[in-house]
């Protein structure tokens, strides 16, 4: 054979070899995507009609986060662990039917009054109003049907390196008998370094009470893999708020030191949860609201899950921060996995204003009156170690 012809075979030999090995690498589907990406989808329809879609969010690294319109659920999170691998870290249904009869809050926004109310009633501007009563003696997370089972209108954006929902609902006045038309708005965004920032905002009509967080359970292990006791939590709080019985806070704003709710040191969730403190005795486990150290957006707690390598922050600028361990799961429901969800085997972090601060003038206010405008901001930042 001729230099030249052998020269032109050996380059197309040499091409195909190329392509092959190229076609054998892995490319994760968000990078070879190309960028950050929006879809919808139908996921229910409502006794009522009324259709519920879910939206999935992915980042050029891969991140994906699915939000349903029903609530503003974050239904799946799926992030890496220390090896690539993905999983759905946050607890969940695969179908609306359970969300609507069964869910525990999972992955929703609470309000328009996240955490308890004693007893269902607060006073704003010498009138006394009386809320539904729907955990024991006092009112949770917004009464029968408070945000989290109402469905939110949804806007889809995207930007050079996120993409993001926008969600949106008034709720009327007299809604679960609060006063004044609320009009909320969450805006999720996934952002390029794997992070959800939620912003939350609100106007009213009338003096009323808000208090809205974001009430997803976490496993960084991944959903339905077993429980979080192993997960090392630290939370930047000196002091708490104890609480009764009924787990409404005794007005008192105690410091941690020496207790089995001191978190300022990484450490295990199940280190001290079957402590006789009375505390952890009367939630079942941590149930506490913590007053946190910092100002403005800062690390408020961290958490890491030490075979995975996966960390969780969560950055926010509000003053309180309700830690969960799961206490109430009782391994009857099934999640997106199709594991059962026992005992502790999710945890919550809730970033928020104290409960029951509408009866402690001690507390930092949630009154909010026509003309100013509720706003705060959380974020859930993913890493690995």
């Amino acid at each position: 054979m001729p230099p030249n012809r052998f020269a032109t075979a050996f380059r197309v030999v040499l091409v195909a070899a190329v392509a092959l090995a190229l076609s054998l690498v892995a490319v994760p589907p968000a990078q070879a995507a190309g960028g950050p990406s929006i879809t919808k989808k139908h996921f229910g329809t409502l006794p009522n009609g009324k259709k519920i879609d879910i939206y999935t969010l992915r980042n050029a690294g891969g991140m994906r986060v699915k939000i349903l319109t029903y609530g503003g659920i974050l239904q799946s999170i799926e992030v890496p662990d220390s090896s690539g691998e993905l999983a759905n870290v946050t607890l969940g249904f695969d179908n609306l039917s359970d969300y609507v009869s069964k869910s525990p809050y999972f992955g929703c926004i609470t309000g328009r009054y996240a955490n308890r109310i004693a007893k269902g009633r607060f006073t704003l501007d010498g009138r006394t109003y009386q809320l539904a009563v729907n955990n024991g003696p006092n009112h949770l997370h917004g009464g029968d049907k408070g945000f989290d089972k109402r469905v939110w209108k949804a806007q889809p954006f995207k930007r050079h390196d996120s993409v993001g929902l926008v969600l949106t609902y008034t709720s009327a006045n007299g809604e679960e008998n609060y006063p004044g038309t609320l009009r909320a708005k969450v805006v999720y965004t996934l952002t390029g370094d794997n992070q959800i920032r939620m912003d939350y905002r609100a106007t009213t009509s009338r003096p009323t009470i808000v208090n809205l967080t974001n009430h997803a359970y976490f496993n960084l292990r991944g959903e339905g893999n077993g429980r979080i006791l192993g997960h090392e939590l630290q939370i930047n709080a000196s002091r708490y708020t104890p609480v009764d019985k009924t787990l409404i806070p005794t007005g008192k704003i105690a410091r941690l030191t020496g207790t089995p709710l001191d978190f300022r040191e990484p450490t295990a969730i199940g280190a001290r949860i079957n402590s006789k403190n009375q505390q952890l005795v009367r939630g079942g486990g941590y149930d506490h609201n913590y007053v946190l150290d910092g100002h403005g957006l800062e690390v408020a707690a961290r958490v890491v899950e030490p075979d995975s390598g996966r960390v969780l922050e969560v950055i926010t600028d509000q003053p309180g921060l309700q830690f969960y361990s799961g206490n109430f799961l009782d391994g009857t429901l099934r999640g997106t996995s199709g594991h059962l969800y026992p005992k502790r085997s999710g945890f919550a972090l809730e970033s928020q204003h104290f409960p029951d601060s509408p009866n402690h003038k001690n507390f930092p206010s949630t009154v909010l009156r026509p003309g100013d405008v509720y706003r705060t901001t959380t974020i859930y930042a993913f890493s690995t170690v």
